[in-house]
């Protein structure tokens, strides 16, 4: 089944991957196998999970977390799902707007 995952690293960031064997994948960042970004940034700490239908679903979701911003994640990982609109960058301006 695959799944998407959060891990917060030893520096606080936050690294979202997805996989379709999750403890395997867990296991690689934990001894240093995993991406780059998390193998300098070890001990990595499994924070949310969520298992997905089909891998292509799961890559999708995963894109998407990675567009977010910290305080839309971190809403997710403590699953504050009503505040994730309200926390979107676009939220009450677009983009690259001048802010006053």
């Amino acid at each position: 089944m695959p799944f998407v995952y959060i891990l917060e690293c030893r520096d606080g960031s936050f690294y979202v991957g997805s996989t379709w064997d999750l403890e395997r994948r867990f296991s690689e960042h934990s001894e240093g196998l995993g991406a780059a970004y998390t193998r300098r940034r070890r001990p990595v700490r499994l924070v949310w999970h969520a298992p997905y239908d089909s891998i292509a679903e799961a890559y999708a979701f995963e894109k998407r977390v990675q567009g977010w911003n910290r305080a839309k994640r971190l809403a997710l990982i403590e699953g504050r799902f009503d505040d994730l609109p309200a926390l979107s960058r676009r939220s009450g301006r677009r983009r690259g707007a001048a802010s006053g």
